[in-house]
């Protein structure tokens, strides 16, 4: 029986090897991830290009958002059934499409289904990287991998604000979005070259497959799962706020509505994606060695998140002052981090051979509350006339309803997840030295 802190029986080794393998999985998420969020630096110039109003603005995101929401119980399911690298190559190839086909677009109509491609590209990467995570690292390690993957994720949001915004307006439309297509050939052929779904001697033992029946099996036993919910809730309440202004709303509300100019506007968007990386390290470091830290720091995230925006939004001047949109943007950086909290909460919750299907449970809940938010202040702002001070409090609804599910399910999650700790000591001592 090995002692705390030791890696434990069938445990992954971990080491270089495993740190090379997911680095080349982490990279097909880094690149999905400058896709996904390429429109938020591009929303201005989607206007002009296709002559459309806010809400159908909005609807490049919510319906990329949609397919990928849709999609997450379907790619758990997969990657339990086929593995990383055959649901991480698919992926490659259509979100490579996606962005290729939105360069092109001639109209609305088709940059719409490019980017409903991208997201169904896009919605098959996270979930297999959590999955090669768990598969070449050990236990203990899976809070600090699940919030490095996640960083990994920002950096590519560093690179839409930074380096996207500067090619669309330096070389056009066409060019930017064609040329970025481009990373999406050179991962995939790094993956097709370098990936393998788990260590020699680490093979997942072989799960019978039922057809429907083992489909309905997998999701109702993680649904089943208390601490599966709850890691969905958190997820939901805690991630949206940031994922609705890096994706789309963040650049109209902070030069429309507070007066800045482009380039200020996009520091303060990269503000906090840097602040997202600093703050997922840290949380990474404290979960790992402080288990109990998981919901306070969730909470403590949520409760920031709301002050800050109620701040900005009601403050009586015209214009929030520099320093308040500097704090809100740190604090919007805790959002990421705080979401991958949800997945501490469903990984203990399911064994193994359901890792991926719970993931897909959780996952799910961040992009139906980001969707539902990019839909309400689109519509809010055509409704009254660009309102950014009604159309934003649709956040607060949002957190209100995450929040009470979260107290309603942590005592539940807690006592089940005790029991199946007690459970695995009791079969460990049985098992012989």
């Amino acid at each position: 029986m090995s002692s705390a802190g030791t890696t434990l029986p069938g445990d992954p080794p971990g080491g270089r090897r495993a740190l090379a393998v997911w680095g080349v999985g982490v990279a097909v998420y880094f690149v999905a991830v400058i896709f996904r969020t390429s429109l938020g630096v591009a929303g201005l110039d989607a206007v002009e290009r296709f002559h459309v109003g806010a809400s159908a603005l909005s609807t490049f995101s919510i319906l990329q958002l949609l397919v990928y929401a849709g999609m997450q119980i379907p790619v758990g399911l997969l990657v339990d059934r086929l593995g990383t690298k055959k649901v991480l190559a698919i992926g490659a190839v259509l979100f490579t499409l996606g962005q290729l086909g939105f360069a092109l677009s001639p109209s609305y109509g088709t940059a719409l289904a490019s980017r409903a491609l991208l997201g169904c590209g896009d919605a098959l990467t996270f979930i297999s990287v959590l999955r090669l995570g768990t598969r070449w690292f050990p236990a203990r390690r899976g809070p600090l991998v699940a919030q490095l993957a996640g960083l990994a994720g920002m950096a590519g949001n560093l690179v839409s604000t930074l380096v996207i915004a500067r090619l669309l307006h330096g070389i056009g439309w066409t060019a930017a979005f064609a040329g970025s297509a481009l990373a999406g050939v050179v991962v995939l052929v790094l993956l097709l070259l370098f990936l393998k779904d788990h260590p020699d001697g680490h093979e997942p033992e072989p799960v019978p497959h039922q057809g429907a029946t083992y489909v309905r099996r997998q999701i109702a036993a993680s649904w089943r799962e208390p601490g599966t919910r709850l890691g969905l809730w958190v997820h939901f309440t805690t991630q949206f706020p940031a994922m609705v202004f890096l994706l789309l709303w963040g650049l109209p509300f902070l030069v429309e509505a507070q007066g800045l100019t482009r380039a200020t506007a996009g520091e303060l968007l990269t503000l906090v994606v840097l602040s997202n990386m600093v703050v997922g390290l840290v949380y990474g470091q404290i979960i790992a060695r402080h288990h109990r830290a998981r919901l306070p720091l969730a909470l403590a995230t949520v409760g920031a998140t709301a002050l800050l925006w109620a701040a900005t939004l009601a403050y009586p001047a015209e214009h929030a002052p520099m320093w308040l949109l500097i704090v809100l943007c740190v604090v919007l950086g805790a959002c990421g981090p705080a979401s991958m909290i949800g997945f501490d909460f469903s990984r203990p919750a399911n064994p193994p051979e359901r890792q991926g299907t719970a993931s897909g449970i959780t996952n799910m809940g961040g992009f139906i509350a980001s969707m539902t938010t990019l839909l309400a202040i689109g519509v809010l702002l055509d409704a009254t006339g660009d309102d950014y001070t009604v159309a934003f409090s649709a956040v607060f609804v949002l957190q209100a309803l995450g929040v009470s599910q979260i107290l309603r399910l942590r005592g539940r999650a807690a006592r089940r997840e005790r029991e199946r700790l007690v459970a695995s000591r009791v079969s460990s001592v049985h098992v012989p030295v």
